[in-house]
């Protein structure tokens, strides 16, 4: 992995040397426009319509539209003028429990990495936020922006998740829920809970699949060499529900169908990996 960020976790009179790494990466498959014709990429210009010529990386400049068609230019210079000091640090501000942190904050995420000499720091912190059960609060600057973060650990690893500030979180206030029109019945409550408890189980992201970049793979490779293209036949589309007690009580006898064909499945492979262990042990 190619590190991103160097500087050093810093809190109360400690600091940490670490190295900052890209811990996810988008893996969707992506398209280059072609001209029909010809099957020539397009190219994107810069283009001023009003000079009616293509202009260099070195004649743009950053412009914020205060008005309808008027900006004010903001320069390289300006943004040095800020008074904001780039520390190369990650100030943690405050600890917090995780439940505490709703998901629709973390924006991405980053590995810490110990750099020569922060090795003993970085395992204690470790060790002190995995018996606290904390997550660290911190601000850090990455290429000129500042940006509230989050510090947990995973695997024994320092991880730092971006997040967004407060007021980039959008209101659901404007929804439409139409909670106020709804009235539950008691037995349809504890049916949704009983689908709820069949349809839980432990968190296995492996289990998850994209298919649909599985299927768009495919269908690329046919094309590469030459297969026929098999078109599947769309789903049929769900209607609204009629009855929801009804369609409850068959979400339910579906689940519970469904887990008792998967605990029949996985019954064999624990008594598969008993025979091997008592075989190992004599």
């Amino acid at each position: 992995m190619r590190t991103l960020w160097k500087g050093a976790v810093s809190f109360g009179l400690v600091n940490i040397p670490i190295k900052m790494y890209v811990a996810t990466e988008r893996k969707d498959i992506k398209f280059n426009y072609l001209h029909k014709e010809c099957m020539t990429p397009i190219q994107y210009r810069k283009f001023c319509p009003h000079c009616d010529r293509e202009i260099a990386s070195e004649e743009i400049v950053r412009g914020y539209e205060y008005q309808k068609g008027n900006y004010v230019v903001i320069n390289e210079e300006d943004l040095e003028r800020i008074p904001l000091e780039n520390t190369k640090t990650i100030d943690i501000l405050d600890f917090v429990d995780l439940s505490q942190v709703d998901p629709i904050y973390f924006d991405k995420t980053y590995y810490l990495e110990p750099s020569q000499g922060g090795e003993k720091a970085y395992s204690l912190l470790i060790e002190a936020m995995t018996k606290t059960a904390k997550v660290a609060i911190a601000k850090i600057i990455i290429r000129s922006k500042q940006s509230l973060a989050a510090l947990r650990v995973k695997d024994q690893v320092l991880i730092m998740e971006t997040i967004f500030w407060p007021d980039e979180i959008r209101s659901p206030s404007d929804l439409n829920l139409g909670l106020d029109r709804v009235k539950l019945h008691e037995n349809e409550i504890k049916m949704a809970i009983n689908l709820i408890e069949n349809l839980s189980t432990s968190f296995e992201p492996t289990k998850y699949q994209n298919e649909y970049r599985q299927a768009l793979w495919e269908l690329i490779e046919n094309k590469i060499v030459g297969k026929e293209v098999v078109t599947v036949a769309p789903a049929a589309e769900r209607g609204n529900v009629v009855d929801l007690m009804e369609a409850l009580k068959a979400s339910v006898k579906l689940a519970e169908k469904n887990r008792q064909a998967d605990e029949a499945e996985a019954e064999p492979k624990k008594a598969t990996r008993g025979r091997r262990k008592t075989k190992t042990g004599t």
